[in-house]
């Protein structure tokens, strides 16, 4: 498949209109994503990313076809992880979940041009200077390295991203507000114009974007060096990010081991990227400049082992005690609030199996071992009073009805879930 100015310029404009789609589309109005909604507009995204990949057996460019879908692959892995931090940052700054779509777009906006930005930069280095192979590879053993040690360690300081040196910087020189107002940037107050909460949570969010790029673009150009197959796999990686959000929001905080495998995506890359920058060797003082015979790692084989290390962590992670206790945790949680939502038109039938989903889902958080509930439960007061309230009013109704609520009646006799 021939790559001129042409593919280029439809590329750019077809990525620049699904983004203006998004905003004129899906964001203008501020709501919260339905289930329905997230999923249909998810699949569509992922769709035309798989469509697009198919382009290239089309023109039976079948090498390139490996590479962009090797590479979507990955930076689809690296930016679902990166919603984990984009999460900490909006609870940080107490978005309000309307306006939490607009604040994922802009993130999406903004990375989406920093990361061009840095694959225009690391083309032209790769053309002048190609064992600059050698540092992309020590930095992603390096980054997978840090990566495990803060799994292990337990050491989250690096994840407060919420006041990073841009929003401090912001905070220091621009009157800001401590209240939002609607989902506008700027507001009006005394005659004074101050900046909104709504604002420095994006600049939070460009800023960790910035950091997020020195790890994925490295990445993704050690499994092809073409800027177009970098840039579209790029691109399509951070198409329906949003919508993915609220997709699986729930389910992100599940993939217990999901650090682990990017660890090893990023190791196995790294290994990858010396290799081949052994085999076309030009530094002096590594084989007297001259290639060293070494194997490498063929783009199927990459593709191969990153699908591969992506499902065992997923399933690790949902069959791992600990992911299955955090299941129970939450979805007490949600069912609770759930009963507590339905409203007067609910029929009978509704209100039972609402009920019914409450009281499994209760039972099965109540055996959760102490040990993961100390662990999992940040908010234990909202968690107890949501789960307490929701089975005060079922147990009101349950005797006003002259029916027995087993479980009900446990929770309001022990003045809430046992945390």
């Amino acid at each position: 498949m021939e790559i001129n100015g042409w593919t280029w310029a439809i590329t750019i404009a077809v990525i620049i209109g699904l983004l203006l789609f998004d905003y004129f589309a899906h964001v203008r109005k501020a709501h919260t994503p339905h289930i329905r909604e997230a999923a249909i507009w998810s699949a569509i995204y992922v769709g035309l990313a798989l469509v697009f990949g198919l382009v290239f057996f089309l023109f039976g460019d079948t090498q390139h076809a490996i590479e962009y879908y090797s590479g979507y692959i990955t930076e689809k892995a690296l930016s679902v992880d990166n919603l984990f931090v984009f999460l900490v940052i909006m609870s940080s700054f107490q978005v309000p979940r309307d306006y939490q779509q607009k604040v994922l777009l802009f993130g999406i906006t903004f990375a989406l041009i920093s990361r061009t930005a840095f694959i225009l930069v690391g083309a032209a280095i790769i053309e002048a200077w190609s064992d600059v192979f050698y540092l992309f590879g020590i930095a992603l053993l390096l980054i997978a390295g840090q990566q495990l040690k803060g799994e292990l360690t337990g050491d989250k300081d690096g994840k407060d991203e919420a006041d990073n040196i841009m929003v401090r910087g912001a905070k220091r020189f621009l009157p800001a507000s401590d209240e939002y107002n609607g989902d506008r940037l700027t507001v009006m107050k005394n005659g004074k114009r101050l900046i909104t909460p709504m604002l420095l949570v994006m600049v939070a969010i460009g800023a960790t974007d910035l950091l997020f790029a020195f790890d994925s673009i490295p990445a993704i150009f050690g499994l092809t060096q073409d800027p177009y197959i970098v840039f579209t796999a790029t691109a399509f990686s951070l198409m329906g990010l949003r919508q993915l959000y609220f997709l699986i929001d729930g389910l992100l905080d599940r993939l217990v081991y999901l650090s682990y495998g990017l660890a090893a995506i990023l190791g196995f890359i790294g290994v990858k990227l010396i290799l081949h920058a052994l085999h076309e060797n030009n530094l002096f003082f590594v084989n007297g400049g001259e290639n060293v015979p070494v194997s490498e790692i063929p783009t199927e084989i990459s593709l191969l082992v990153i699908v591969c290390i992506l499902i065992i962590t997923v399933l690790a992670s949902l069959a791992s005690p600990k992911g299955r206790a955090l299941r129970a945790l939450q979805n007490a949680e949600r069912f609770a609030h759930r009963y507590t939502e339905l409203s007067d038109e609910a029929t009978e039938a509704e209100r039972r199996d609402a009920a019914q989903l409450m009281d499994d889902w209760t039972r099965r958080a109540e055996s959760v071992p102490q040990k993961y509930r100390d662990d999992l439960i940040e908010h234990k007061d909202r968690y107890s009073r949501i789960i307490r309230t929701a089975h005060e009013s079922r147990l009101q109704a349950a005797n006003a009805a002259g029916v027995e609520a087993p479980v009900s009646q446990e929770i309001v006799d022990q003045d809430g879930p046992t945390i």
